[in-house]
């Protein structure tokens, strides 16, 4: 046998290697090759699903993020709003206590000053009436005294009615 036999394949070999793939084909035709088609359409298609959802799910993804900072932004706006009111009302509040208190203050003192001016016109009014006591029993005292004697009560006579009638 020459190696040159080995190489060249003979016409019945090559007829029925032929016959064979082409019934091969004919049956993978028939069985499998439907099935492997669908499978990779099948395979396809939910890789294009996926992708897909893939896609939709990162927009919501970026909506939900972009909707989150403007809350947030809100939630910090609605906080700022709070915390200058809550400022205001504490200031207020002060002001109005300062308000009431140097109010108060005021009337106690007008209170304080009116009591002690009429502690004071009371202390002056007795100490007039003291001191008109005092006078008139000096007066009496000295008249007393003037008139035990009848020279000096005719003199006082005199003095008055000369005093009486310029």
């Amino acid at each position: 046998m020459d190696s040159m036999q080995l190489v060249t394949p003979e016409i019945g070999l090559m007829f029925w290697t032929v016959v064979i793939f082409v019934l091969l084909l004919v049956i993978l035709k028939k069985f499998a090759w439907k099935p492997i088609l669908k499978s990779v359409d099948d395979r396809n298609s939910s890789i294009t699903e996926a992708l897909s959802a893939a896609e939709k799910a990162k927009a919501e993804m970026e909506h939900l993020s972009a909707n989150n900072e403007k809350i947030l932004q809100d939630a910090r706006l609605e906080r700022d709003s709070i915390i200058k009111e809550a400022r205001a009302i504490k200031e207020n509040t002060i002001s109005e206590a300062k308000n009431k208190a140097s109010s108060e203050a005021e009337k106690i003192i007008l209170s304080a000053k009116a009591q002690i001016n009429n502690e004071k016109m009371k202390a002056m009014t007795e100490l007039k009436n003291e001191i008109a006591d005092i006078s008139i029993q000096m007066a009496e005292k000295i008249i007393k005294s003037e008139l035990k004697d009848v020279k000096s009560q005719k003199k006082l006579i005199e003095e008055t009615l000369k005093n009486q009638m310029n």
